[in-house]
């Protein structure tokens, strides 16, 4: 099936390609929530593709535009490869050191987050701060001791599945779903002892289940839908999102398209999966984590060839349900403008949520976690 590396490619492609919509703050879009400014707002998985190797340098001063705009004060980049064999583990080594030299680059711009005051750092400072993060445990090999590794290069969150079945557990498009082997008990009692955070997006659901037991400090769902709401593998049920706030966990509203079964989800179904979390869940453990570029996508014939080839191959795998591929995006169509996480706001805010608990959705609620996890 397209993993999260292939549609990252097609992005990427998008960006070298000049596809992304000018930087800014869309002329349609006013500041929707007054607090925005000065509230810290983390993307649970959001990317910069000019911090990857292979991005055309020319296209950066636009991107950067697009993260300032956007008013974030932090975001969980993928930089680990999960792919299979010790290819994974030399190919993360070379992806965090170009990555981690890139920032140190643009020092304006980026801060590299290894503490929680490091994020509080990049918010007073109107910075992106970068926490480094695995889709997937695969650099890992068969060695857990190489999380203590991984920590001293900058890592501070690994998840610990992807689609498939790994060492650690099974994701959750596996049919036999065997959750945590014994092997990933003992990388999250390492990830736990490294003060690492475990992140269980893309988990089976036994994987979640367990893997929120096996911790002994909050995890993360990074990025995930409600199951409740959209019954796709990708999503997570209420009883492991009671489960996950019972621990102190958050999990983040992916902005993709497994928010609906029948069309095209919009800006109103991210805020009705975000309204159903806070219900299951309560507010502090809800954040928003988009899975995408944070630049907007312009949808030039090229990127909409490639985008449909992508929902394509979900539907025949069996990630998403949709009959026709027409349509239907790898992002929110409505929320296609650097400011999407201010635009989320104001639409919460016109809903009647408080400004205490908007902050806390937006990024408070994973800087909390951090805290808690990192100890600093």
């Amino acid at each position: 099936m397209t993993h999260r590396r292939d549609v990252l490619k097609l992005m990427a492609a998008a960006t070298a390609a000049g596809l992304f919509a000018g930087a800014g703050r869309s002329d349609a879009r006013p500041a929707a929530w007054r607090p925005f400014r000065d509230t810290l707002a983390v993307d649970g998985e959001g990317a910069v593709f000019a911090l990857y190797a292979g991005a055309d340098p020319a296209e950066a001063a636009a991107e950067f535009a697009s993260v300032r705009a956007s008013g974030l004060s932090g975001t969980l980049l993928t930089i680990g490869r999960n792919a299979p064999g010790e290819a994974a583990f030399e190919e993360t080594k070379k992806a965090i050191a170009f990555c981690t030299r890139k920032i140190a680059e643009h020092p304006d711009m980026f801060v590299l987050v290894g503490t929680a005051a490091d994020l509080e750092h990049a918010k007073r400072g109107r910075r992106l701060g970068v926490v480094l993060r695995f889709q997937g445990a695969e650099p890992l090999g068969d060695q857990s001791d190489r999380v203590s590794l991984f920590r001293s290069l900058g890592v501070r969150v690994i998840q610990l599945t992807h689609q498939r079945r790994n060492r650690v557990g099974d994701g959750c498009m596996e049919p036999d779903d065997a959750g945590l082997s014994d092997f990933g008990r003992r990388v999250v009692e390492r990830l736990n002892a490294e003060k690492v955070v475990v992140d269980l997006a893309h988990g089976s659901e036994r994987t979640i289940a367990e893997g929120i037991r096996a911790s002994k400090v909050p995890v993360l769902v990074s990025h995930t839908g409600c199951r409740a709401l959209a019954d796709f593998p990708r999503n997570t049920s209420d009883e492991n999102l009671r489960a996950l706030a019972d621990r102190g966990g958050v999990a983040g509203i992916i902005l993709w398209p497994y928010l609906r079964t029948d069309r095209q989800p919009m800006a109103i179904d991210v805020v009705r999966h975000i309204e159903h979390a806070i219900k299951v869940c309560g507010e502090d453990h809800v954040g928003i984590g988009t899975d995408g570029g944070i630049a907007p996508v312009q949808r030039t014939p090229e990127y909409e060839r490639g985008n449909r080839g992508n929902i394509e191959a979900m539907i025949a795998a069996g990630a998403l349900p949709q009959k026709k591929a027409d349509g239907v995006y790898l992002f929110i169509p409505d929320l296609n403008v650097a400011d999407r996480f201010d635009v989320l706001a104001g639409m919460l805010s016109a809903r009647g949520h408080s400004d205490a608990r908007i902050a806390k959705i937006l990024g408070g609620n994973f800087a909390r976690v951090f805290a808690e996890v990192w100890g600093e």
